[in-house]
């Protein structure tokens, strides 16, 4: 049985291309997406959000809601 470098790195190739395969999972805050964006429009703060985001019983950390602003603002 000879060692085909190109087939290995064929198999190789196709298994990171799984491995990759983005998994998204649609966040809790997409539900509130346009308050969200025209409240940081408007001057709100991360923290603020945050709080906001509380009021309407949604419990998320501060770098949650600023990682989807980077994401969506």
């Amino acid at each position: 049985m000879n060692f085909d470098p190109h087939l290995e790195l064929k198999k190789l190739q196709t298994q990171t291309a799984q491995i990759r395969k983005s998994r998204y999972a649609k966040s809790r805050l997409d539900r509130f997406k346009g308050e969200l964006l025209l409240l940081h429009r408007e001057g709100a703060t991360t923290a603020q959000l945050q709080r906001w985001l509380r009021s309407n019983r949604i419990k998320v950390a501060w770098s949650t809601v600023h990682r989807w602003l980077a994401k969506n603002g």
